[in-house]
């Protein structure tokens, strides 16, 4: 196959790109022969400051006009967009139908270009709702490994970003050469994007206090009828009230809240006692096993049972 043949991958570097998000494009487009990658950046070839090393980039942004893959790592400084022109290229690219692919925090560098404007996106989950704030117009699905949206591909955390460039090769090759690539890197052959990110806490963090006190409160009592006339009363406000100031301090509903403390509850017992799962529901107020378990799959895109083979902390003791 020669050069002309390739599928080209401009890889679009930028200050502060972190090592190993810059480590899984190389690993996995510049040593294989179906791919041409050229390595860009603003202002022309040269050295780009990276998270700890230094990157040389080899062209410039109009390295970006005969892509059909632009790859964006992360870059440092998520809150302030890329220079005007980085935008300008990345939307002159996307209107040339070029494949726009960010992995981690590069879903900022896309938004800041109004390419995500109304369409689902997923980042690192630690900058999830940074992301939903600075660009709200941006449909931000946390927790997912990555979203493939047709023409703009966006992915989680480093190794979310090695399920996104092989699936890449598997749109581009088919399985076989996907699980081939996956071998050499030691990798999973295929995590599907619909897979969750094993967050810290999926319960909201809350921006206001005036229902600290009420929220507090649930948390000590997961495992009881939490109902929205029950946690109402708790805070002397009518059903609407309590729902419109809940989503005001916390971006979500009361029941939505809850759901997520209980699992983020479940989660701790899971790695830190010995309880079955059918006492962790009725602690948690998850229910039934059959319910715990059905939570984890929606939540957390596993089993209880399985989460628990992944972080269970050895030398814990049954709680009594």
């Amino acid at each position: 196959m020669t050069t002309a043949d390739r599928h080209q991958v401009a890889v679009l570097v930028l200050p502060g790109v972190p090592a190993l998000e810059f480590g899984i494009a190389t690993q996995i487009f510049a040593t294989d022969p179906f791919y041409e990658m050229t390595v860009c950046t603003t202002g022309g070839p040269g050295p780009v400051p990276g998270d700890g090393f230094t990157v040389t980039a080899t062209a410039g942004l109009d390295a970006l006009a005969a892509a059909g893959t632009v790859i964006v790592p992360g870059f440092e400084g998520v809150e302030t967009p890329p220079a005007a022109e980085v935008l300008a290229a990345l939307r002159a690219a996307h209107g040339r139908g070029t494949r726009l692919v960010s992995i981690c925090t590069g879903a900022f560098a896309l938004a800041a270009a109004g390419l995500l404007d109304g369409r689902p996106a997923t980042t690192h989950w630690k900058y999830a709702d940074l992301l939903r704030r600075l660009y709200p117009r941006v449909e931000v699905v946390a927790n997912r490994f990555y979203i493939d949206d047709g023409d703009i591909l966006t992915s989680a955390g480093v190794t979310a970003g090695v399920d996104l460039c092989l699936h890449l090769v598997r749109l581009d090759q088919g399985p076989a050469a996907a699980n081939s690539r996956a071998r050499f890197l030691v990798a999973p052959p295929r995590r599907t994007g619909g897979q969750t990110q094993f967050v810290e806490q999926l319960r909201a963090e809350a921006t206001g206090d005036r229902l600290a006190p009420l929220r507090s409160w649930m948390l000590g009592n997961l495992g009881e009828d939490l109902s929205i006339d029950v946690l109402a009363r708790r805070a002397h406000v009518s059903r609407r009230t309590l729902i419109r100031r809940f989503r005001e301090e916390t971006g979500t509903s009361p029941m939505a809240w809850l759901a997520d403390a209980r699992i983020d509850r479940a989660r701790e017992l899971l790695e830190t006692t010995t309880l079955s799962v059918e006492r962790i529901g009725r602690r948690t107020g998850l229910g039934a096993p059959s319910s715990v378990r059905a939570a984890f799959h929606r939540h957390i895109g596993t089993s209880p049972q399985e989460y628990r083979t992944l972080f269970h902390h050895s030398g814990t003791q049954p709680d009594p």
